[in-house]
């Protein structure tokens, strides 16, 4: 069944590892997201790799090493996530990306560009502060 919106395998990875990281005061081990993830660890590294290098993580070496926020969790929105594995959110004025329209009226009516204005925006809006247990309560969901 076909998808309006499909994210990428990396940037599923990047969010929901950045997630876990941040619900956990220690540094996380590579090792141990993949298992819970029930991701490819070479996959999961390399995308984590990509987060350190926009830093927003850091990463501890050694045996008893791992991953940590290099930011406070409410410093880092989906977006940045996002963006940091697929690059910045194009606002496309034309879904075939063509100068020219070969109709009068576009088919689509502006929809993938408020679309992708909406996309964008709601996730700015959340930050990996949202999605710490301890801070949920009420209408913080």
């Amino acid at each position: 069944m076909a998808k309006l919106v499909h994210l990428s395998e990396a940037a599923s990875l990047a969010l929901h590892a950045m997630v876990m990281i941040a619900r956990n005061k220690n540094h996380v081990n590579v090792n141990t997201l993949a298992e819970e993830m029930g991701a490819s660890r070479n996959h999961l590294a390399k995308v984590l790799q990509q987060l350190v290098k926009f830093n927003y993580l850091r990463s501890v070496r050694g045996p008893s090493g791992g991953f940590m926020l290099n930011k406070p969790p409410a410093d880092i929105s989906i977006l940045d996530i996002y963006e940091a594995i697929e690059g910045k959110i194009d606002t496309p004025e034309c879904p075939l990306d063509r100068p020219i329209c070969p109709f009068d009226k576009c088919l689509m009516g502006g929809l993938i560009k408020d679309v992708t204005i909406q996309f964008r925006e709601y996730f700015q809006g959340q930050t990996l502060d949202n999605y710490i247990p301890e801070r949920f309560g009420p209408g913080k969901n």
